[in-house]
C-alpha cells in the first residue's frame, strides 16, 4: 500500500530497503526507504518496486544511499566494530563483554557474526592471533617471540592446539590433500561464476570460470586425494566477501586462509595485501617492499601460483613495461578488478 510505504519512508525503516525505492519528482532522484536525505513532501513522491522501474520512468539513482546497492544489514556495523575490538584485543575477549559494547545480545552477535564473518568471533579472534604470529615468523622473530608478541601465553598451549593452523602443510599439499575435508560453492559475479572452497581453517581455493565443471575440475586437480564436497550453504559469509571485494569494494571482514606456501610466497602474498585498494604496483616493486629488489620473476611466480583469487590481490601487480600481464584466470578479468577498484576509490 502507497501508504504504508510513505510511512517507512518517513520512518527511514531500514527493514524496507530493497522492498521498494520512492522516486521525488521536483529532483528526479530516486533513494531507498531509509535514505539520510531531507524528506520530500508527499504530493512529488512516487513509489516503485524495483530500482530499475524508476529508472525506465526516468529517475536517476541517488549518490547517498546507493539504492541499486543490495540492502545494507543493520548488523553491519556492529560486525565491522566487534571485528575492529577483537583485532585489538590482547587476550579472550568474552562474547558478552563484546556484545555490550556493540550493542545487541550475544545470541543475536554470535549468530549475526557467523552469517556476515563466515565463522565465529572466538574462531575470528584465533584467526588474528595466528596471522600475527605468522608475521612474526615471517620477519625474522624467533618462536618465543612470535608467541609472546602474537599474545600466546604458552608455547605448549599452542602446539597442542593452534600449530596445524599455521597453513596447510606441504606433506599434506603434496599428497594431493589426502585426509582432507574440503567442501566448495559456487556463485554468480560481476566476473563470472566463483568457486569457492574452505577447510574448517580457512579458504583453500577463489576460482573464477565459465562454467561450473571446469571449476569442480581444476579444484580436483589441486587436490585429487581430498573430500570434497560442494554447499549450497556453509561458505556463505565468505562468498559474499569475495564477489563483494569484486566488485571493488573496500574489505568488510577479514578472511582467513589454509593454503600452502613457502616463505617467500607469504611475504609476497603480504606484501599484496598492503597495497591500497585502487592502486597497482610493478613485480619489481613488490620484490623492493619485502627487501629483495631483484627477485622481480620470482615475485611474478609468486603471483602465480596464488590459488586465492581476490583474498590475496595478486591483481594488482602489473608488468613494468605497461598493461595487466598475465592473470591465472584471464587478464580481461584482470583488467576488470583493477578498473571495479579504481572506480570505487575515487
Amino acid at each position: 500500500m502507497p501508504s504504508d510505504r510513505w510511512q517507512a519512508v518517513l520512518a527511514r525503516d531500514r527493514s524496507a530497503d530493497g522492498q521498494f525505492v520512492y522516486a521525488v519528482k521536483t529532483t528526479g532522484i530516486y533513494c531507498r526507504p531509509a535514505c539520510p536525505s531531507r524528506r520530500p513532501h508527499r504530493r512529488n513522491v512516487l513509489f516503485f518496486d524495483s530500482p530499475s522501474e524508476a529508472r525506465r520512468a526516468g529517475f536517476r539513482s541517488c549518490q547517498r544511499c546507493a539504492p541499486d546497492e543490495p540492502p545494507v544489514d543493520p548488523w553491519t556495523g556492529k560486525i565491522q566494530r566487534a571485528c575492529a575490538y577483537l583485532a585489538a584485543a590482547e587476550g579472550h575477549l568474552p562474547l558478552a563483554a563484546l556484545a555490550s559494547r556493540v550493542g545487541g545480545s550475544p545470541y543475536h552477535l554470535q549468530r549475526k557474526f557467523k552469517a556476515l564473518v563466515g565463522v565465529t568471533p572466538r574462531e575470528f579472534l584465533a584467526a588474528r592471533r595466528l596471522g600475527k604470529l605468522k608475521r612474526g615468523l615471517r620477519g625474522g622473530d624467533g618462536v618465543t617471540a612470535a608467541l609472546a608478541n602474537a599474545g600466546y601465553s604458552s608455547s605448549s598451549r599452542f602446539y597442542e592446539q593452534h600449530a596445524r593452523r599455521l597453513g596447510m602443510r606441504a606433506a599434506i599439499y603434496q599428497k594431493g590433500g589426502a585426509g582432507m575435508h574440503i567442501e566448495y560453492t559456487i556463485v554468480d559475479s560481476a566476473r563470472g561464476r566463483v568457486l569457492v572452497a574452505g577447510t574448517s581453517d580457512g579458504l583453500c581455493a577463489v576460482a573464477m570460470g565459465d562454467e561450473d565443471a571446469a571449476l569442480e575440475q581444476e579444484l580436483v586437480r589441486e587436490y585429487p586425494r581430498a573430500t570434497l564436497t560442494r554447499r549450497t550453504t556453509g561458505l556463505n559469509g565468505w562468498a559474499r566477501e569475495i564477489v563483494r571485494r569484486m566488485t571493488g569494494a573496500a574489505p568488510r571482514v577479514a578472511l582467513p586462509l589454509d593454503v600452502q606456501a613457502t616463505m617467500f610466497q607469504w611475504r609476497v602474498w603480504d606484501a599484496l595485501i598492503k597495497i591500497p585498494r585502487g592502486e597497482t604496483r610493478t613485480y619489481r616493486e613488490v620484490a623492493v617492499a619485502i627487501g629483495q629488489p631483484s627477485a622481480s620473476r620470482a615475485v611474478a611466480r609468486a603471483c602465480a601460483t596464488n590459488r586465492v583469487a581476490v583474498a590475496i590481490p595478486c591483481h594488482r601487480v602489473v608488468p613494468q613495461a605497461g598493461g595487466v600481464g598475465g592473470y591465472r584466470w584471464g587478464a580481461s578479468r584482470k583488467q576488470a578488478l583493477v578498473d571495479a577498484e579504481a572506480r570505487k576509490h575515487e
